[in-house]
């Protein structure tokens, strides 16, 4: 067993090569272009047949008690949370006098805090006046609610201190009785507990004046509060444009759709492993990319129909110098372009019928050759059949087919040698292994490969500078066997080393 030196070991490639996954991607433009474009139009059928809803706008000033200039929120978030209750939401209800579950109400509105004192209360309803309405009432609702709240508070607090002043007050007056009409100077001896309870007198005289101040304080926070709570912006209508709305939505629907668009394409390009680069195709095939013909233009595009002509005719150039040397059948076997390879036979029999006959075996499975109208100067086409009762002064130019389904045993009639001719991108890594291992068994020897519509920007070498090993062990064994020197089938000579379909190890 010997290690292959065409391609890098599994263990040595990439687990995702980005450039082959760009590649890809870029190459399903139809894909995600497709689906922005569908959410362009989407989204701007939205914006046309489901406009938005009548919307009403309050904004709110709260004032809060325990506000402070280093506040991060917290209390603003509390209201916010408050205007989503149910008991709100079913007082503003009650002030509209609707029979409307608070549940569902609660799903018509939305509260934002601006600030640490400012709330937006967005409303929406069936009509104009109706969204006015209910924002009002939202709000109204949440001041009273606010207002309420704070007062409680404030009086609660209030009423805890005067608790505490009057519990002080009754603690003075037995201090009060157990002084009595006494002084220090009155009895010496009793002097220290004298004091002593003087000194009680005083703290216990303060602690009440402060607790009154306190209580006093407590009252006088709430009218404040609730003066500080109050609708600063009346309710009133949010004036929608239709063309900005379908603008914003359909650039949303744009941003989604392509957004979506690449992820599939990068998905599917990533599950499809179907090879795209240069280098790639020809380390799968084991085969040197001799030419490359890009995608013919649009009939609209007449001005880029003399560069698709004179790239044909270098191709065509190209193979009849490659054909030209080989003393055997060459054949022109597609992956993905039948219609393309059609095209390439016949320029490329026209231009070897300059040094003699020239015939053409039709080996495609479809109607690309057995159909088409000659012209007088085409060389002629046989099926498979007729191609073993031709003369043997005419050249043969066989074509074919390696797509899945293929008859393998019967490439060997089209010629001994070929050029695979493969679309970037058609066919997945495993079927190219395939295809290699399929031709080294039937002993036809892949002279290289025609690139049919490449990526534009792939800059990758498609030369395998260490030799074309895959595919030329049956050129090898052919070459032995006409040399006399050949073993029996079962006892093949040594040849480079030739990767299997999974491409872990090689076969002697």
């Amino acid at each position: 067993m010997t290690t292959s030196q065409t391609s890098p070991s599994p263990a040595a490639a990439p687990l995702l090569d980005l450039q082959a996954l760009v590649v890809a991607v870029r190459r399903r433009r139809r894909l995600w272009g497709s689906l922005a474009l569908l959410g362009l139009l989407v989204g701007a059928a939205v914006a046309v047949l489901l406009p938005a809803p009548p919307t009403a706008v309050a904004q709110v000033l709260v004032a809060h008690q325990e506000d402070q200039p280093n506040d991060t929120g917290t209390l603003i978030r509390t209201d916010v949370e408050l205007l989503g209750t149910t008991r709100i939401a079913g007082q503003a209800l009650r002030t509209l006098k609707s029979t409307e579950n608070p549940e569902d109400f609660m799903r018509d509105y939305r509260v934002t805090g601006l600030t640490n004192n400012l709330l937006q209360i967005e409303v929406t309803g069936d009509s104009d006046a109706e969204a006015v309405d209910r924002a009002k009432a939202l709000a109204d609702a949440f001041v009273a609610d606010h207002v309420r709240r704070m007062r409680e508070t404030a009086q609660a607090e209030a009423e805890a201190l005067l608790d505490q002043r009057d519990r002080m007050r009754e603690e003075l007056a037995e201090v009060n009785e157990a002084i009595g009409d006494r002084s220090p100077e009155d009895d010496p001896k009793a002097s220290a507990s004298i004091e002593s309870l003087f000194a009680r007198r005083a703290e216990l005289d303060s602690r009440i004046a402060e607790f009154d101040q306190r209580a006093a304080e407590a009252r006088t926070g709430a009218p404040r509060v609730v003066a500080g709570t109050e609708i600063v912006d009346a309710p009133h209508l949010v004036r929608s444009s239709l063309p900005m709305a379908v603008v914003t939505d359909a650039a949303i629907g744009l941003a989604l759709g392509l957004f979506l668009g690449l992820a599939l394409a990068a998905v599917s390009a990533v599950v499809a492993d179907r090879p795209v680069l240069r280098r790639e195709i020809a380390a799968n095939l084991g085969a040197s990319v001799l030419a490359e013909l890009r995608r013919p233009p649009r009939r609209w595009a007449r001005w880029q129909w003399r560069r698709t002509r004179a790239a044909r005719e270098r191709l065509t150039t190209t193979l009849a110098r490659t054909v030209r040397g080989s003393t055997e059948p060459v054949s022109l076997l597609e992956l993905g372009c039948a219609r393309g390879t059609s095209v390439i036979a016949m320029d490329l029999a026209g231009a070897l019928a300059a040094q003699g006959p020239v015939v053409v075996v039709d080996g495609l499975p479809g109607p690309q050759l057995a159909r088409r109208r000659p012209k007088p100067s085409d060389p002629a086409v046989v099926s498979g059949e007729r191609a073993a009762a031709s003369s043997p002064k005419e050249r043969r130019l066989g074509v074919g087919s390696v797509a899945p389904g293929t008859a393998w045993t019967d490439l060997q009639h089209l010629g001994g040698r070929t050029v695979l001719v493969v679309r970037a991108g058609h066919g997945s890594a495993a079927w190219l292994h395939t295809v290699a291992r399929q031709l080294a068994d039937q002993r036809i020897a892949v002279i290289g490969v025609v690139l049919i519509d490449p990526d534009p920007r792939d800059r990758t070498d498609g030369t395998l500078w260490d030799g074309q090993h895959t595919a030329l062990r049956g050129h090898f064994e052919r070459q032995a066997r006409q040399n006399g020197s050949g073993r029996p089938r079962t006892e093949r000579a040594p040849v480079p080393a030739a990767r299997v379909p999974d491409g872990d190890e090689e076969v002697r």
